[in-house]
């Protein structure tokens, strides 16, 4: 079986995002000792932000007429979906970035919908996904930014409703709770909530790595 793993983290080190998906992966391993994982880390090594804008316009000019930047565009949008629909199991490690979704998995969205398999149509139905997602604060039910995550439902729709994917989110939230002295006072609610996200990728890492059931 092969395992695809998308990060979208800018950081090098000491991402929240990558532990937890770092959790997920190695349950998968473990029940997939030797299989293949492929990578695309779109935080780091980004995609064209003109790559969207090429390929829309790509899908209204003939064929011969595209220019070179027009097929570059189309045959990245081509490996972007032909990664996802090769992997047995796919994970997903995509923070929460100024209350919304990261810009290079925004990116990476628009650029995949171009692909005629991929648009307006449930391409993954049935794969199973895991999304890890982190935020730096607490947006929770009664908190003071109850409702400023804008990226988790925004995530949700995409993947699951949209792409049709059997999906599983891991969250965890206050990863700036030791970072921001702001946030001295809540080290002990986050330290819970670390330990609960990093069960909940175990979790969802052994269900990711389960022999699916035949219909």
């Amino acid at each position: 079986m092969t395992l695809f793993r998308l990060d979208a983290s800018i950081r090098t080190h000491g991402s929240a995002s990558r532990e937890i998906a770092d959790i997920v992966e190695a349950e998968w391993l473990a029940a997939h000792p030797g299989d293949p994982i492929e990578r695309r880390h779109i935080g780091v090594d980004a995609l064209p932000a003109t790559a969207w804008a090429a390929a829309v316009a790509a899908g209204t000019t003939a064929p011969e007429e595209h220019t070179a930047e027009q097929r570059a565009a189309l045959a990245l949008a081509a490996t972007l979906v032909d990664e996802l629909l090769a992997a047995d199991a796919i994970l997903f490690a995509v923070p929460l970035y100024n209350y919304g979704v990261s810009q290079h998995f925004k990116t990476y969205v628009d650029l995949v919908s171009t692909d005629q398999r991929a648009f307006g149509k449930p391409f993954l139905a049935g794969k199973r996904v895991v999304l890890v997602t982190v935020r730096g604060g607490a947006y929770g039910g009664g908190t003071p930014r109850e409702g400023w995550d804008h990226a988790t439902p925004y995530l949700r729709r995409i993947i699951a409703d949209c792409w049709g994917a059997d999906l599983t989110v891991v969250e965890r939230e206050f990863t700036l709770v030791g970072v921001n002295p702001a946030l001295d006072s809540f080290a002990d609610q986050a330290a819970k909530m670390h330990a609960e996200a990093r069960q909940a990728a175990r979790e969802a890492g052994r269900a990711l790595g389960a022999v699916p059931i035949p219909a």
